[in-house]
Formats: structure tokens, C-alpha cells, sequence
């Protein structure tokens, strides 16, 4: 169809907390997450596209099919119709098989219209990181020390405002820790 090959995407995650997406995509324990939400990330992009955005620009949630609802998807999508849309085209990569279901996906896709564009490895464009995201979450993994560190060069390098914290992930939760020498009244009941 020519052009399948050209759309862009960037992946996100609805887990708020995930010990596996922190080993995935954070193998050396020295990355960030950023939060946002689907109509910031929509519309960062579609400032970028003007007035092609409403059908360069596709957002959704992606759908984990096992292998036979797959195959029945992938014989059957195209049927009946001599043009696809793009979007239909764009939905296409919101199927993924069940193994990936842990990320619980979201997809921000752009098909740009412009075929130089189309022929590129990588689109960039801008955003206001103030704007767009809403929180940076630090590696759980740091120790305090390195992610106070980190949370000052995030500051210092970037100029970001809202809030940076150090995911609490593996610390117990606050009614876990009992201060040494006192046992609360309904402890190990």
C-alpha cells in the first residue's frame, strides 16, 4: 500500500508501577519515567502537524489477542475494501499477542502526509515538557542518595518544575515497618 512502512510511534504504559517495565526498559537501574495523559500526548503531537493532525495523528490502547484471534484479525482486516485508511492502518499496531500483556500499552502513532518525513528514521518535534508531562518517577533502585542527585540534575540540566520523585516500589509499606523496640497492639495478631 506504500505507506505502512512510514508511521512513527512512541509507547507508553497505563502501570503506574511495575517491577517488570523497571527491569525491561531499565536494565542498569538509571532511568526515569515520565507521566502523562492521552490528551496531552495527543495533542503535543498534533501542535506539530496543524492541520493534518486529524488524519496523521492516532492514539489507542493496544488490544492482546491470542494467537487463533490474531490470525482470524490479520486474514480479515483488509477484507472487503480496494483502499485502506490510514487509520485502519494505524489500528493494525495496536495488536499485540498476550505474552506483551503485562505493559498494558498505549500508542501514540503519526503517519505524516509529507514522504520526506515518511523517509526518515526518527521524527522529532517540540513540546513543552511542562505542559506534557505531569511527574518524573526515578528508578526505585537508586539508592536516596543517587536519586536526590539525579532529581538535582533533572532540575539544574532541564529547568522542569513539577514534581520528581524516587519510585517507592520496593519499600515496605509504611504499616510494614515497626520502629525497633515497640510492638503496636494488634502486631502479628
Amino acid at each position: 500500500f506504500g505507506f505502512q512502512d512510514h508511521f512513527f510511534g512512541q509507547c507508553w504504559t497505563l502501570n503506574t508501577a511495575s517491577d517488570a517495565m523497571w527491569r525491561i526498559y531499565s536494565p542498569k537501574a538509571n532511568a526515569v519515567r515520565i507521566r502523562s495523559n492521552v490528551a496531552s500526548l495527543a495533542s503535543s503531537l498534533e501542535h506539530s502537524c496543524g492541520d493534518w493532525a486529524h488524519v496523521e495523528v492516532f492514539i489507542g490502547k493496544v488490544k492482546y489477542f491470542p494467537n487463533k484471534s490474531l490470525v482470524e484479525y490479520a486474514n480479515t482486516v483488509f477484507t472487503n475494501m480496494s483502499i485502506p485508511s490510514s487509520r485502519l492502518f494505524a489500528e493494525t499496531l495496536l495488536i499485540k499477542r498476550p505474552a506483551f500483556k503485562h505493559e498494558r500499552e498505549v500508542r501514540l502513532l503519526f503517519l505524516p502526509h509529507n514522504e520526506d518525513t515518511a523517509k526518515n528514521d526518527l521524527y522529532s518535534y517540540d513540546i513543552d515538557p511542562h505542559a506534557l508531562i505531569s511527574q518524573i518517577m526515578i528508578d526505585p533502585r537508586l539508592a536516596k542518595t543517587e536519586a536526590d542527585a539525579l532529581k538535582e540534575r533533572i532540575r539544574k540540566s532541564t529547568g522542569y518544575r513539577r514534581s520528581i520523585k524516587r519510585s517507592l516500589l520496593y519499600a515496605a509499606p509504611p504499616a510494614f515497618v515497626i520502629p525497633f523496640g515497640k510492638t503496636p497492639n494488634n502486631a502479628f495478631n
